[in-house]
């Protein structure tokens, strides 16, 4: 997640880290700068799966919340990052979209899920972007334009965001250039501002995504992709564009929820079940650093 316009995974993990005795003062400081930290907003659906995957993987780390926080804002600009999550020891980062990356970064000895194939994580997308449909139809014109919890985000920039995440994929895919934050996150078209205009414009992208995979010729997606989060397999992005949605999903089905309105037939575990998904739908950890 961007925030250049935003205004206002210890290494062996067989159990806990172990301690070792601190020879000096220098020692101290050396070991306390080198505290894990992260680096979070809101909303966020890589920020809060990446702090669960710390948390049971037993690692220590300070969770810094940048939302409306200029201290966390000023320790990441430090650090030479402009998107959330980061995950930080000492002055070298790492983005955090992809738990492989975090564990090289803190050379963590974890397994990690088993990846779904290409096609079945398409058919996962298949599944999700109709659902999400649904629910944007469900939510009440007069709450579009409101922001949810504590993400000062309006609820219609998340709607039209879970279809973009795909469509921003595939436009990468066909013009070969970067995979960019500001291209998932582009605005919807003037045109798009109800809740039935969001819906279509998502069931266009689904159609598009499937007509793309009935003819795509690479079917172990191979083939690297450059992101903003480094370069990647295809099929590592595929499996971030095939979640990523899922788990905005998972909050539009909570925002009904929270206005007392039953999700039109909701997603269950057997539809989501192989995509490395948080536990939580939001991340309820207080604001602040």
């Amino acid at each position: 997640m961007d925030l250049s316009g935003f205004a206002g995974y210890p290494s062996d993990l067989g159990g806990k880290a172990e301690i070792k005795p601190v020879g000096s003062i220098g020692d101290f400081v050396m070991l306390a700068a080198e505290r894990v930290r992260v680096f979070w907003q809101p909303g966020c659906t890589s920020c809060l799966r990446t702090k669960e995957f710390l948390t049971k993987s037993g690692v220590d780390y300070e969770s810094i919340n940048v939302h409306g926080n200029p201290a966390g804002m000023e320790e990441l600009r430090k650090l030479g990052a402009r998107s959330v999550p980061i995950v930080a020891r000492g002055d070298k980062f790492v983005f955090a979209q992809t738990l492989t990356d975090v564990v090289k970064f803190l050379d963590l000895k974890v397994r990690l899920q088993e990846r779904l194939s290409p096609d079945e994580l398409v058919k996962k997308i298949g599944l999700v972007l109709p659902a999400a449909g649904r629910y944007v139809r469900q939510i009440p014109a007069e709450w579009l334009d409101k922001p949810f919890r504590n993400r000062n985000r309006p609820i219609r920039v998340l709607c039209h965001h879970v279809f973009r995440i795909v469509e921003g994929f595939l436009e990468s895919v066909h013009d070969g250039r970067e995979l960019t934050y500001e291209r998932i996150m582009q605005d919807a078209a003037p045109t798009i501002r109800t809740g039935d205009d969001i819906a279509r414009y998502g069931a266009n992208v689904l159609a598009r995504l499937q007509d793309w995979w009935k003819t795509y010729p690479d079917r172990s997606c191979s083939r690297v992709m450059d992101t903003y989060f480094g370069k990647h397999p295809l099929h590592v992005v595929l499996e971030r564009t095939a979640w990523h949605p899922a788990q905005h999903t998972r909050q539009l089905m909570l925002i009904l929820e929270t206005l007392n309105i039953e999700p039109d037939r909701r997603l269950t575990a057997a539809d989501l079940a192989g995509l490395p998904l948080p536990d939580k739908a939001w991340d309820d950890e207080k604001e602040g650093p």
